[in-house]
């Protein structure tokens, strides 16, 4: 939270996005068998209708293309590496993306 938290504000939105290069957020689409996401924060007057679902969290909604669920848990967790400067995306099962990459995309 301590991360993240400085980078949000009620004019922003907070995205988990699954990299499969659908949508403008989407930095890539690697063709490997890892599963890759990223953690984006974007303004909330952008388009995000590629993010038709939104979970819960204790920093407010996360959008997430709807489809990317049946990469989830039910479960979630993110935990920041800070010897790294990376996200660990975890479930009920372990590990979804050991090295979730954090985009501000409201800085220039």
């Amino acid at each position: 939270m301590a991360k993240l938290t400085p980078h949000l504000a009620p004019d922003k939105r907070l995205l988990l996005t699954f990299e499969d290069g659908v949508g403008p957020y989407s930095q890539h689409a690697m063709i490997h068998m890892q599963v890759q996401f990223t953690i984006n924060v974007i303004p909330d007057s952008d388009d995000a209708t590629d993010y038709d679902v939104d979970l819960p969290s204790n920093l407010g909604p996360v959008g997430i293309k709807g489809y990317s669920q049946e990469d989830l848990d039910e479960h979630l967790s993110l935990k920041y590496v800070p010897n790294m400067s990376i996200f660990t995306l975890s479930g009920d099962g372990g590990d979804i993306d050991d090295n979730v990459q954090f985009i501000d995309f409201t800085e220039s």
